[in-house]
This record gives C-alpha cells, sequence and structure tokens, in this order.
C-alpha cells in the first residue's frame, strides 16, 4: 500500500526522527534538534537548517538612539540559543508521547493517518526563562498548519519581535505577496497599497550601516520561488514554489539573504558576506521603528510587544510545486 494511493500519510516511525511522506513530498521530524529537519517537494528541499523561533531584529539607528537594544539585550541571546526541551506526537487525535526507541519497534512500515501533529516546548535562554511552543500540523495534502504560543512571564523586557525563521538552502529567485506594497512597519504602514506583488532577487535596503530592513505587513501569502539547489543529483532547472498562507489573522514576514544576526555584526554594508541563503522569517509580533525625532525617542506605546503578556500567532506551509 502507498500514501498515493490512500491518499493518506504513510508516518514512519524512527528512532529519533518522524517521517511523513505523501504525494509529491517528504517531511522528516527530529525529536532532537526541535522541529522540522527536512521539507522536500517535488525533489526539491526547502529547509537548510530546522526552523527556529526569532526574538531578535538588527538594530535600528532609532534602537540605538533610545538604548532599547541594550534594555532588551536578553532577547538577542534567547534568539541564538533557544531549544526545545520535549516533544510530543498525536496522530489522527491519539497521543503517542515521544515513540523513540524501543518504543517506536511496535510501529509497522506501513502506518498511514489522516493528520500528524508534532508539539515542540521550547525553554528561553533568558531570566526570567518562559516557554514557547511550536506546533505542526500536516494534513494529508502535505499542508502544514503552524501555530506559535508564547507564554508571557513578569520581569521579561520587551521583546524585538516574535517569529519563526526559515533558511533556505539558496539564495531564492524571488517572491510573490498578498499585503501591503513596499516596506512597511506597524508604524510605518500608511503609505502602503493592498494588493499582490513580485519582486526579484532578495532586494537589501542599503544603510550605510546595516540595520532592520525588508518588514512587509498585513499580509496573506507569500510565495517563494527557487530554482537552484545543493544536491547534485538534482539535474532539474524547474522553479520550486513553497507557499506560506494565513490561517486566523494576516502575517508579517520578510525575505532576505541573511539572518538578523548576521545583519547586526556589520557595521558597513560591504561587511556583509556573499549571499548564499534564503531567510525567511513569519512573524506573528513586530516593533515599530520609531523615528519620531532625529533616531532617538522611543516608539509609540500601540507597536511595543509586552514579554509579559502571552501571544499566538499562526500560518500554513503549503508544498505549492
Amino acid at each position: 500500500m502507498d500514501a498515493t494511493i490512500t491518499n493518506q500519510l504513510q508516518i514512519v516511525y524512527g528512532d529519533g526522527s518522524l517521517g511523513v511522506r505523501g504525494k509529491n513530498f517528504h517531511y522528516l521530524f527530529s525529536y532532537e534538534k526541535g522541529g522540522l529537519e527536512s521539507l522536500n517537494v517535488s525533489g526539491k528541499e526547502w529547509l537548510y537548517r530546522v526552523p527556529k523561533l526569532t526574538f531578535w531584529r538588527a538594530t535600528t539607528d532609532n534602537d540605538r538612539g533610545s538604548h532599547f537594544s541594550t534594555k532588551s539585550a536578553t532577547w538577542f541571546g534567547a534568539d541564538m540559543f533557544t531549544e526545545a526541551t520535549s516533544v510530543t506526537v498525536n496522530v489522527d487525535g491519539e497521543e503517542l508521547g515521544l515513540p523513540i526507541a524501543p518504543e517506536n519497534n511496535r510501529f509497522s512500515a506501513n502506518e498511514y493517518a489522516s493528520s500528524v501533529s508534532l508539539t515542540y516546548t521550547f525553554l528561553t535562554a533568558t531570566t526570567p526563562q518562559t516557554t514557547v511552543k511550536v506546533i505542526y500540523t500536516v494534513v494529508a495534502n502535505g499542508q502544514i498548519n503552524m501555530q506559535v504560543d508564547y507564554t508571557g512571564l513578569a520581569g521579561l523586557p520587551e521583546l524585538p519581535t516574535l517569529g519563526l525563521r526559515f533558511v533556505m538552502p539558496t539564495v531564492a529567485d524571488g517572491y510573490s505577496y498578498a499585503g501591503l506594497s513596499g516596506e512597511t512597519y506597524p508604524d510605518r504602514m500608511a503609505g502602503g497599497q493592498i494588493g499582490t506583488y513580485e519582486v526579484d532577487g532578495l532586494p537589501l535596503t542599503p544603510y550605510i550601516v546595516p540595520q532592520e530592513m525588508g518588514m512587509h505587513m498585513q499580509n496573506s501569502s507569500l510565495t517563494v520561488s527557487r530554482s537552484t539547489s545543493l544536491n547534485n543529483a538534482d539535474a532539474s532547472t524547474e522553479t520550486g514554489l513553497l507557499t506560506f498562507k494565513q490561517l486566523t489573522d494576516s502575517f508579517a514576514f520578510s525575505a532576505l539573504p541573511y539572518t538578523a544576526i548576521e545583519i547586526e555584526n556589520a557595521t558597513h554594508i560591504e561587511e556583509l558576506p556573499a549571499p548564499r541563503r534564503t531567510v525567511v522569517t513569519i512573524y506573528g509580533e513586530v516593533r515599530g521603528v520609531g523615528g519620531i525625532d532625529s533616531w532617538g525617542t522611543d516608539v509609540q506605546p500601540p507597536y511595543h510587544i509586552s514579554a509579559e503578556t502571552d501571544h499566538t500567532f499562526d500560518f500554513t506551509i503549503q508544498p505549492t510545486k
């Protein structure tokens, strides 16, 4: 029996991972590494690293002037070093706990299901520490529904952002999205027009000193296109597409060739390395950028992100091609 015939997901219970297979897609979830390790659609791999929780954005001129980054520096460490502390698996509504070896030996090579959920619980590398849950739910057509649940805790400084970062193996050809035009932030949306837009490559805002850039607010969808691969056996020149879509609410995103930490470390634009990857970050919360005067006054109260209150956001990943 085959997953492409049964119109269900084929589940492979590994010693330290869970495989999910269907027509034209193969996913691999690592228990140890804390998330989706492989997202393969029609033979093209879309992940270079496991998706990571994102708490930091590259420091802006206004952040420096208002000393925001200094006050919230704990989130820099959390962005880099937060790790998963537990994983649970749910198949068709049945809680399986963590089916690692030897528990996984009770499953056959022909296991099928309509849906599979994995819940990863992370403990932030902050003082005090709080928890964040990332829930992956895969359904039979290969769609992955994502949910991020952040637990607020008194004593934590304000968040720069809250998102989930996907690093792709090669530089994208470009992307299209449905949302506000241009680069927008919560306190910089008045000039944006709702529509559908196409962007070539992964453009950077040419700041002399690299800083936060490339944010797009109020989106219902984002499709990334890539024709290149790191797989030497992949001779296909066909462009692959991966789509992120709104579930409950619109989302913000950035699509850049660098992580926020790489941008943070460059003091001049020529210090940025040659582009090698695509970094797509889907955000549930974004702090404003300010700029009320000569870069120093704090952003207005509606555009802060409290770390002392709960935050939840969701979206879906669709294997377009």
